[in-house]
This record gives C-alpha cells, sequence and structure tokens, in this order.
C-alpha cells in the first residue's frame, strides 16, 4: 500500500500544540546554536582566570620556563572552557530530548574528567518530532507515523526506504523515483 505525501512543511510550527522545538527544519544545523550565552561568557571567564593563574599567580622567575607556561595555561584554559561549553550544550540538549535535565546535569559535572558526557552521549535519546497531522510525538528517523500511517519524509515507491529529496534512483533498489508522485515543494526544487 502506497501513501500519498502530504504536502505541509515539517518546518512549520504545530498550530495545536504551538511547540516548535520539536519540529525539525531541513538542511539547519543548530548544534552551535544550542550553546547558551551564559556558558559561552563562562568560558571565556575560566579562559582568562586560567591565564592569570599560569601567568601572574605562579612563580616564574626563570625566563625559561616561559614557553612551558604559555602552553600550560593555554591548554588548560583550553579544556576548562571546552568542558563549561559541553555542560551548557548539555543543559539545553536534554530539554529537546525530554530527559530529565536536572539528573543528566548532576551525571555530567560530577563524574570526574568528562566521563558525564561520554555517558551522556551514548544514552541521550533519539529526537523527537511531531506528527503535523496527529501530533503524536515520533522519531525522527521515522519515515511514516505509527498512529495515523502519515508520510512524514519521501520514499521509494517500490522498496518504500527512505531517500533523499534530489535522488533520482532509489539507493537499495534502482527503482526510478520521477516515476512516483512526488509533492510540489519536491519537485520545484528538482527544477
Amino acid at each position: 500500500m502506497r501513501l500519498p505525501w502530504h504536502s505541509e512543511n515539517l518546518a512549520a510550527n504545530d498550530s495545536r500544540t504551538g511547540d516548535a522545538r520539536l519540529t525539525p527544519q531541513p538542511g539547519r544545523s543548530d548544534d552551535l546554536g544550542m550553546i547558551p550565552v551564559w556558558s559561552i561568557l563562562l568560558a571565556v571567564a575560566a579562559f582568562a582566570a586560567m591565564q592569570y593563574l599560569f601567568h601572574g599567580v605562579l612563580p616564574h622567575h626563570k625566563h625559561e620556563m616561559l614557553p612551558m607556561r604559555l602552553l600550560m595555561g593555554y591548554s588548560w584554559g583550553t579544556l576548562v572552557a571546552s568542558y563549561i561549553l559541553l555542560v551548557g550544550y548539555v543543559s539545553r540538549d536534554v530539554k529537546r530530548r525530554n530527559m530529565p535535565a536536572a539528573l543528566w546535569m548532576l551525571i555530567v559535572i560530577m563524574m570526574p574528567g568528562g566521563i558525564g558526557a561520554v555517558v551522556y552521549f551514548l544514552l541521550r535519546q533519539p529526537m523527537l518530532s511531531r506528527c503535523p497531522h496527529c501530533s503524536t510525538e515520533i522519531a525522527s528517523s521515522y519515515h511514516f507515523c505509527p498512529q495515523c500511517q502519515f508520510q512524514m519524509a519521501p520514499v521509494c515507491g517500490q522498496c518504500f526506504r527512505g531517500v533523499e529529496i534530489t535522488d533520482v534512483f532509489c539507493k537499495r533498489c534502482g527503482h526510478d523515483l520521477q516515476q512516483d508522485e512526488s509533492p510540489a515543494r519536491l519537485r520545484a526544487y528538482r527544477d
């Protein structure tokens, strides 16, 4: 059974729920935009504090140690600033994935050596999006809604596997995708 592609824009806000954060916007990568301003400011301050520690506080009466102090100051400053930026990213990413924010922030901050961040990235939930037809939260990798069978992404008309909007032939079975009924926005993109 082949379902027709619906021409609603997946990136538009869902008017029933008003929740724009769960709807994916194709072609946009907001990974750097996920870092909050407080995290950026704190990272800059931590980097500056490390420079002050290695160049102002620690004894430096031997001039031949200047390259080592520069190396240590910049490397420790970069390490601490990167960790603060990572904590800021995780603080927003847990909310985006509907995970318990307080628990994961505690794990990321309290586990030593960045192990908490590694655990978070290994165990985090997949991104969720809303079906424009029935508002069911589903994983972004789904091509069809499991509740109402709404087609969420372009698929091959023969093997029903996911395809890119710029593909002419299916990567899996070689089916000519131009024979399928494609939505108007995909046809306009191809022209």
